[in-house]
């Protein structure tokens, strides 16, 4: 099945996850072309990676269509897609249908491990409220890095292999 990575982005630190109670956090994301994904691990330079064993968000994704209707609900058409903290940007991928499913994407293998659920923050996140409401259900998408490998933007190819 044909997909497009349309971006890739990772921070050293954490805004959110992690300040309940508190101020948001600084840490930038930075949007690559290519990113090094290590199986078991996670992205490298990213603020998950060695986060615990077996965690299951060691790269999120998130669909693009999704990033386009926050933007039109905010009336940000230029709101970065970095906003939503998500490693990647697709679209042409059912990523709630990748739940529980191992897939290769670019040959790569990963596993879904659970919808990346929107939370409070994503209304700070992109200054406008409602957002989080819009995201229920379409957060994206959390997975485990089964295989190592250079993940790059452009356009991709999905596989769910028979086990």
């Amino acid at each position: 099945m044909s997909a497009t990575i349309h971006q890739l982005f990772t921070s050293p630190g954490h805004n959110f996850y992690g300040h309940h109670g508190g101020p948001a956090g600084t840490h930038e994301s930075i949007e690559h072309d290519s990113i090094e994904l290590v199986a078991g691990r996670g992205i490298r330079g990213d603020r998950f990676f060695d986060y615990k064993e077996n965690y299951k968000g060691q790269i999120t994704f998130i669909d693009l269509a999704v990033v386009e209707a926050i933007r039109e609900h905010a009336q940000a058409p230029h709101l970065p897609a970095s906003a939503f903290r998500r490693n990647a940007v697709v679209s042409n991928i059912d990523l709630n249908a990748l739940i529980g499913e191992r897939f290769c994407l670019n040959g790569l293998l990963f596993e879904g491990t659970q919808e990346c659920s929107p939370c409070y923050w994503m209304d700070e996140a992109t200054g406008t409220d409602g957002t989080e409401a819009l995201m229920k259900n379409r957060g994206g998408l959390r997975c485990r890095i089964l295989e190592s490998g250079i993940l790059t933007t452009g356009p991709a190819t999905l596989e769910i292999p028979a086990l």
